[in-house]
């Protein structure tokens, strides 16, 4: 038995090649992250403070404020929004693969996969980055 080709980005998950519910694409999803860092960034910024004249030693905590920031955003914006502040700006959302709500567990761990980088750069021909494959989720366009 041989495996199909796929001839396009979700095929296999029963999705459309392009339009709502198909498998959104890197460039928005780069572009997501692009925005939701920095709004990350700002938002630590504007809480934490940043000083640009500090030794690595002595920023302390601050320094990793943008990532907890951007960590909490997904957390709590993939939930209740069906993705973060980036993925709704530029018409996306997480959804679970088979249906339903996205529940509270797989927006963590697919959050801890994602701040820990490998992960989102490993893809299927699907297109699904490891993290979104191992909770279970799938980035699609809205």
């Amino acid at each position: 038995m041989t495996d199909a080709v796929n001839t396009y980005p979700g095929e296999r998950l029963g999705l459309p090649n392009t339009g709502t519910g198909s498998i959104a694409r890197p460039g928005r999803r780069i572009g997501a992250l692009v925005i939701d860092y920095v709004a990350a960034t700002i938002i630590a910024t504007a809480f934490l403070g940043y000083d640009q004249f500090a030794l690595p030693s002595e920023a302390g905590l601050s320094q990793f404020g943008p990532i907890a920031v951007f960590a909490v955003l997904q957390i709590l914006f993939i939930p209740t929004a069906g993705g973060s502040p980036g993925h709704r700006i530029l018409g996306m959302r997480v959804v679970r693969l088979h249906g339903g709500w996205v529940g509270l567990w797989r927006p963590i761990v697919r959050t801890l996969l994602l701040v820990v980088v490998i992960p989102a750069v490993i893809w299927d021909s699907d297109q699904r980055g490891l993290h979104d494959k191992l909770s279970g989720l799938v980035l699609i366009r809205a």
